[in-house]
């Protein structure tokens, strides 16, 4: 076993080198934590799963993907394994689960005050990751606008922890427009330097089946909540559980989510980012989906909002999958299941829990062979002649 160098220039990772490029366990591990601090935000929402629960839900898990987003885009174009990098890595991970134990208030909450400190924080680390990968002549632009981006950000991000609310909430919107700008001012560069087509999505799918799993974790949780084992109960649970079984049929099989990304052209980048930003709404359905089959399983109200998970999750799923192509075959004909199932799924939710969860797992069925009726041929990406970047 090979010891790493304390100190060591990072390396580009080329889209069009020959090696295959594999999720490490280091890795792994970091996604682990990530998802662990995703289930430690929801716990809130399952106490208080209404409108005003799901918002500040939504506020943090989008903090908390943004953060592994960021840190998993940095690690899929530029490869070192010195300490340095390690002990960054490290105070990332235990960042994460600051900003979770910071995540069981009110947004009004010193707490709140806590969890955009700590996120600013892992901001920083990242500023310093990039500014690191500046040694790299060719990237060196890249670099330099990401690390001025993100430092900007963190200092408003810890910053904002100084101050009440509403001010508070003002510096967070113009700290998160930053952070979300940060990629789009560094569009040329990343055309030349475009995150790995295997590595990138393969971690976003490892990511997809760890949040499954936390799903399946809600219905076992729903499950142990019984005292006695009802039929509603014990047929909700089987559909929770068959919910998730085609959900991840529909998101690797048909969808495709997880296969390679090449990006060649300005089309295929815009692609690309459809692609990636339809996980967040992916990720974030898959979540709040499984504290409402939670909640379902308990036979407690929260059909609405469950159906509006979804129905976020399966516009994302459409997205997904009309991504891999130029010009996807009777797209029409997905997104109008997409916008139209979850409406049938509440309207099964008045004759009770059974049937509505009963109608989310069909709806699943006809909506991924839907969607598999008219993907490419051999799950191949089809490309179509398009300018190439310059």
């Amino acid at each position: 076993m090979t010891l790493p160098t304390v100190v060591g220039r990072p390396r580009l990772w080329s889209a069009a080198a020959p090696e295959s490029r594999r999720v490490t366990w280091l890795e792994l591990f970091f996604d682990l934590v990530f998802v662990a601090a995703v289930a430690e935000v929801g716990g809130p929402l399952a106490r208080d799963y209404s409108i005003a629960g799901l918002v500040r839900y939504t506020i943090l898990f989008v903090l908390i993907w943004w953060a592994w987003s960021g840190h998993t885009l940095y690690c899929t174009r530029f490869d070192h394994d010195d300490v340095v990098q390690r002990c960054l890595i490290l105070v990332q991970c235990f960042i994460a689960a600051v900003m979770a134990a910071n995540a069981n208030d009110a947004l009004d909450s010193r707490f709140s005050a806590g969890f955009g400190a700590a996120y600013g924080v892992m901001r920083i680390i990242l500023a310093i990751q990039y500014g690191r990968a500046a040694w790299l002549r060719p990237t060196r632009k890249l670099a330099r606008c990401y690390a001025a981006g993100l430092g900007t950000a963190a200092v408003l991000w810890v910053a904002s922890s100084l101050l009440a609310p509403p001010a508070r909430y003002w510096v967070w919107g113009v700290a998160l427009a930053i952070d979300f700008a940060t990629p789009w001012l560094a569009a040329s560069h990343r055309l030349r330097f475009p995150p790995h087509p295997e590595h990138y999505p393969e971690r976003l799918g490892l990511f997809t089946i760890i949040l499954m799993g936390e799903f399946v974790i809600a219905v076992m949780k729903g499950i142990e909540s019984q005292d006695d084992w009802t039929f509603p109960a014990a047929a909700t649970a089987f559909s929770g559980m068959a919910f998730a079984f085609l959900l991840r049929w529909w998101y690797f099989d048909v969808a495709q989510g997880a296969a390679e990304r090449h990006i060649h052209t300005r089309a295929q980048a815009r692609r690309f980012e459809v692609w990636h930003y339809a996980h967040l709404a992916l990720f974030l359905g898959i979540a709040v989906a499984g504290v409402g089959f939670h909640r379902a399983i308990a036979q407690e109200d929260g059909s609405a909002i469950l159906c509006s998970a979804y129905a976020t999750l399966s516009l994302a799923l459409v997205a997904i999958g009309c991504s891999r192509q130029p010009r996807p075959r009777r797209a029409w004909l997905s997104w109008l299941l997409a916008l139209a199932a979850p409406t049938g799924c509440y309207a099964a939710s008045f004759c009770g829990q059974v049937p509505m969860s009963a109608a989310l797992a069909a709806s699943c069925i006809v909506q991924g062979a839907v969607a598999g009726r008219f993907r490419p041929v051999n799950g191949l990406i089809m490309v179509c002649p398009e300018r190439q970047v310059e």
